[in-house]
């Protein structure tokens, strides 16, 4: 089953083959933030920013969420050469 990140219900990114390909989407684009503990979890954990969620989702007619990984990943792998 596909996912994708997603703002106030509106699906904000394209589709990837699973939850944590999206989680690490998220996490390079600063929407992952780290929150203490409480009550009902101890230790740190990371949650996305308000309003952001990682749900299930249709692909687009066309769209291949393995090709959209693969994109994500040479793009990342692009910026790091660039920054080091």
């Amino acid at each position: 089953m596909p996912y994708a990140l997603f703002c106030n219900d509106a699906q904000i990114s394209k589709a990837y083959p699973s939850e944590s390909d999206v989680w690490k989407l998220a996490h390079r684009s600063g929407l992952v933030v780290d929150v203490s503990a409480d009550e009902d979890r101890p230790g740190p954990r990371r949650v996305l920013d308000n309003e952001y969620e990682i749900k299930p989702c249709r692909v687009a007619q066309g769209e291949d969420p393995a090709k959209n990984k693969a994109e994500a990943e040479r793009q990342s792998r692009m910026e790091l050469e660039l920054n080091s």
